[in-house]
C-alpha cells in the first residue's frame, strides 16, 4: 500500500511538471527587453517566446506577431522549441506508459509493474532534462548580457516568467521521475509472491 502511495505521488508530481511544461511552451515570456527613457508614456518593451514576440507600450497596449523567420529567433530559443516539445512529448508517452502499466499489472502481477514503472520514471527524467538544459541556456545569455559594456544602460533585460515556471517544471518532472524509478527498481517480494494468482477474463478484469 505504501508503495503504490509512492508511486502515485512520484505520477502526480511529475504530472504536475507536464503542465507547467506546456505552460512555458504557449507563454511568450522567455526574454524581456526594456527600453527606458525619461518619458513614462514613450517607454516600451519586448517580450520574446518560443512561438512569438509581444510589444508593450507605456500606454499599456501591446501587439503580439509570430516570428517571420528563423532568423527573427536567438540560437538558445531555436534550440528550446526543439528540445521542450521534446520534452512534452516524452513526457506524454511515459503518463501513457503508466497508465497502461497499471492496467496491466491488475492481470499479470507486481515484476511487470516494477518494470513499467521504472520505464515511465526514467522518461520523466529525460523530459525534465530537456526542459532543464534550454531554461539554463536561455537564463545564463540573460545573465551574462546584463554585465556587457556594450548593451546601453537604457536597454534592460530581465528573466522572464516562462522561465521560473520552468525550472519548477524540470524539478518536478526530475522529482517524480526519481521516484518513479526508484521504486522500479525496487522488486515488491509481495507482489511477487502472488504472481499469477490473479487472472483475466474475456473483458480484462480478473
Amino acid at each position: 500500500m505504501e508503495m503504490m502511495s509512492m508511486q502515485l505521488s512520484g505520477l502526480v508530481t511529475a504530472i504536475v511538471g507536464w503542465v507547467a511544461s506546456i505552460l512555458i511552451c504557449a507563454l511568450p515570456m522567455w526574454r524581456v527587453t526594456s527600453f527606458l527613457g525619461s518619458n513614462t508614456m514613450a517607454a516600451q518593451s519586448y517580450s520574446d517566446g518560443l512561438w512569438v514576440t509581444c510589444a508593450y507600450e507605456g500606454t499599456g497596449q501591446s501587439q503580439c506577431r509570430g516570428y517571420n523567420s528563423l532568423l527573427e529567433i536567438t540560437p538558445d530559443l531555436q534550440v528550446a522549441r526543439v528540445m521542450v516539445v521534446s520534452s512534452l512529448i516524452t513526457a506524454f508517452a511515459s503518463i501513457v506508459i503508466a497508465l497502461a502499466g497499471r492496467e496491466f499489472t491488475i492481470c499479470m502481477g507486481g515484476i511487470s509493474n516494477n518494470r513499467y514503472t521504472a520505464v515511465t520514471g526514467a522518461l520523466f527524467v529525460v523530459a525534465g532534462i530537456l526542459i532543464l538544459v534550454p531554461v539554463s541556456w536561455t537564463t545564463s545569455n540573460i545573465i551574462n548580457n546584463l554585465y556587457t559594456p556594450m548593451v546601453p544602460e537604457a536597454v534592460s533585460r530581465e528573466l522572464g516568467a516562462a522561465l521560473y515556471i520552468g525550472f519548477i517544471a524540470s524539478a518536478l518532472l526530475l522529482s517524480g521521475g526519481i521516484i518513479l524509478s526508484r521504486l522500479g527498481t525496487q522488486k515488491d517480494s509481495y507482489l511477487k509472491s502472488y504472481r499469477g494468482v490473479k487472472t483475466c477474463g474475456p473483458t480484462g478484469y480478473p
